[in-house]
Order: C-alpha cells, then sequence, then structure tokens
C-alpha cells in the first residue's frame, strides 16, 4: 500500500469521525392540549321561509315560478282570477247608470222648483225637498262609485308578490287549480343562509359562542364557520345551535354538510410530521434510547396545524418523555 492510499484511508476516518461525533437533533414527547372535536351534520336553512299567500279566492290562471327560481321583492309570482269580481263590476256600473239619471232627474226638478218659488208658485218646503233629495242621490253615486273600487282593488288583490327576495322553495299549487284566500302559492326563502346543527346534549356545557367551526363542504373542500347562536331549549335530546358561513353554498336547501365542532380539551402527543418515516404503510419514529437509537411503528391522527407547522397526533407507539431524534 502505498502513501497516496493511505492518506486517502486517514481522510475518510477523520470524515467519518468528525460525522458520528455530531449530535443528532431530539426533540421530547410532552402532553399537550388541544381541542377535542365532535362530528356532526349541519342542514342548509334559509334564514326567513315566507309563505307568499293567495289575496283572493279563485283559479290560479298563471303561474310564473318553479322550485328553485331567485324572486325580488314584489315580483309577481302567480294571478289568482275570481269571475265574480267581474260581475260585481258590472252590477255596481249599471247601478251608477240609474243614479246618475236620477241626479240629472233631481237637477231638473231643483232648478224648476226655483224658477217657481221666484214667481211665488211653489213653497220653500218644496224647494228644500228637491234640494235634499239631489243631495241624497249624489252621496248614492259616492257610495257606488267607492264600493266599485273596492271590487276593481280585490280583482287587482288575485297578483301574488313575492314577500322578500330569495329562493322559491316550494310551489304547493298548478295552473288551473282552485285556492282559498290565504292559501300559499309558494314558499320564499330569503334572508341569506346558515347551517344548523344539532349536538347531543351531552355536549351542551362544552360549546362556546363564537367558537370556530370546521366544515366539509364536499368534493374535499373545506371551509370554516362561527358558532353564531346556541338556542337555550333540548329538543328530543339535542341542542339546537346555528352556524354562519361565508360563501355557503346554497344550491339544495337541507342539505347536509359535515360539520366538526369543538367540545373541549384533551392531552395529546404532537410530533412534526417530518419526524416520520413511512414504509410500507407503517410509519416509524426514530427514538433515543440511552447512546443508541430505535424505531418504533406508531399510529398517527389526521395532521394538524399548530402555530403554523403542521404537525400529527401518536396515537399509540410513543409516550410522554420520549426523545424522538429528527431527521
Amino acid at each position: 500500500m502505498n502513501a497516496l492510499t493511505l492518506a486517502r484511508f486517514a481522510a475518510l476516518a477523520l470524515c467519518f469521525g468528525a460525522t458520528g461525533s455530531l449530535a443528532a437533533e431530539t426533540i421530547r414527547l410532552d402532553k399537550v392540549k388541544v381541542l377535542e372535536w365532535k362530528a356532526v351534520y349541519g342542514r342548509v336553512e334559509a334564514r326567513d321561509s315566507v309563505a307568499a299567500r293567495a289575496r283572493i279566492g279563485g283559479t290560479v290562471v298563471d303561474l310564473k315560478v318553479t322550485e328553485g327560481d331567485n324572486v325580488k321583492a314584489g315580483d309577481v309570482i302567480a294571478s289568482v282570477k275570481d269571475d265574480k269580481i267581474d260581475f260585481q263590476i258590472a252590477a255596481i256600473e249599471a247601478q251608477l247608470l240609474g243614479l246618475r239619471a236620477s241626479l240629472d232627474n233631481a237637477q231638473s226638478e231643483l232648478s224648476r222648483g226655483e224658477e217657481l218659488i221666484k214667481r211665488g208658485v211653489t213653497t220653500a218646503q218644496r224647494l228644500d225637498a228637491l234640494r235634499t233629495q239631489v243631495d241624497v242621490v249624489r252621496n248614492q253615486i259616492a257610495a257606488a262609485e267607492a264600493q266599485r273600487s273596492v271590487v276593481v282593488e280585490q280583482g287587482k288583490e288575485g297578483a301574488v308578490l313575492a314577500p322578500a327576495d330569495g329562493k322559491v322553495l316550494t310551489v304547493p299549487v298548478t295552473r288551473d287549480a282552485v285556492i282559498m284566500a290565504g292559501e300559499p302559492v309558494a314558499t320564499i326563502g330569503g334572508g341569506g343562509f346558515f347551517l344548523r346543527l344539532a349536538i347531543p346534549e351531552r355536549h351542551s356545557d362544552l360549546l362556546r359562542q363564537d367558537a370556530t367551526i370546521e366544515i366539509d363542504s364536499g368534493n374535499g373542500h373545506e371551509s370554516k364557520g362561527r358558532l353564531a347562536k346556541i338556542y337555550p331549549e333540548i329538543d328530543n335530546g339535542r341542542v339546537i345551535a346555528d352556524v354562519e358561513v361565508e360563501n355557503l353554498p346554497a344550491s339544495f336547501v337541507n342539505k347536509r354538510l359535515l360539520v366538526r365542532v369543538p367540545v373541549g380539551e384533551r392531552d395529546a402527543l404532537l410530533l412534526p410530521v417530518a419526524a416520520l418515516t413511512s414504509r410500507f404503510g407503517v410509519d416509524y419514529v426514530t427514538v433515543k434510547s440511552g447512546d443508541a437509537t430505535v424505531e418504533r411503528a406508531v399510529v398517527t391522527a389526521k395532521p394538524i396545524l399548530r402555530d403554523g407547522k403542521e404537525m400529527t397526533e401518536i396515537l399509540t407507539g410513543l409516550s410522554a418523555g420520549d426523545e424522538v431524534v429528527l431527521p
């Protein structure tokens, strides 16, 4: 072996010695407090559910909306017609024609009486009676015109108006159906949409107002909401709560979404995800044991973000106080 080869072996020995002397970075496992989550289903509901009702009874002659349509407050969504209203208007107009003819006759009699009293042929009592008759007919005409206005307005009330901005949820009638006054023609969901939760009452004391809620909107999309209101009444063994969510998908009202609600805290062992090594579907962690290191198989939970770092919870395989060697 020549001198050059010996020098190379010496250099390699120095390198290995230096590498072995470097202290590997370790982390000590300690129990930390993490939120305990309860998975429940929330239901998408409209904040306001208002019925658009018919103001008169009759036949639905026009139906302009169907389920899923968006409407504005005041939009005509249906028309109800009562044929009797046209006959009532015709009867009042005939009555007005007769009263106007009576008024013309009474005014003629009054004019004749005024001429006669100037000649001293008639009496003042007779003239007063003629004036009273004219006033009576005029009042009858005013009452008939007012009655006609009422009936005409009833005919206009055949237009069924949307009571609020929103989406048409149900349309329980069809065209040519006969309905009564006050019967709903459509149900409008408006005022925005929110999630309504029904949480088991054993978690009632652990719920907190304004807590952050995790929502799985489907297709891998997750969002967050705020626990806006907790109702004080227990309904069928469950606490009812409302969650406000920005950009809540409202294409389907009463759709159920998976929701995770914080219901307290528990102790957990958290480890950086980078400390795990996966082989053949099994996670391993290198643990310091005295002066040596060993690998242990562990079972982990879903990774979480803590202080901006991706951490994973160790369910089994490690215990508090173990020193984990980081790669």
